[in-house]
């Protein structure tokens, strides 16, 4: 079961990846998912640690996990699940994002 916030859900495989990565930094830190022009495919997802919040983040807690989204990349990426898939290819963050009508075969850049 995927906790939701503002139609983003976080897949328990990410939670647990994410609180793991946290774990050893310092208190505050969450990690920032954002969307950028660029890619291959027009826009790009952006995963990085950030210990500043601003006010219109959307904040997704769960199982000791911290995500932040700001206001831009939101209404790109509503309706998504962030998972952490872990195969023989390798181990990546992945964004399910119904919005994108194509995306590239890494997985990172998507067009809407």
């Amino acid at each position: 079961m995927d906790t939701t916030t503002s139609e983003v859900s976080l897949s328990q495989s990410a939670a647990r990846r994410i609180a793991r990565i946290l774990s050893v930094e310092p208190g505050g830190t969450a990690l920032r998912i954002s969307v950028s022009g660029g890619g291959c495919s027009g826009f790009q997802y952006g995963f990085d640690l950030d210990t500043s919040r601003t006010p219109d983040d959307l904040v997704i807690e769960r199982d000791g996990a911290t995500v932040l989204i700001d206001s831009v990349s939101l209404p790109l990426i509503g309706g998504s699940e962030i998972d952490f898939v872990d195969d023989l290819i390798g181990q990546s963050f992945q964004v399910h994002n119904p919005n994108a009508t194509a995306s590239c075969g890494c997985g990172t850049s998507f067009s809407i």
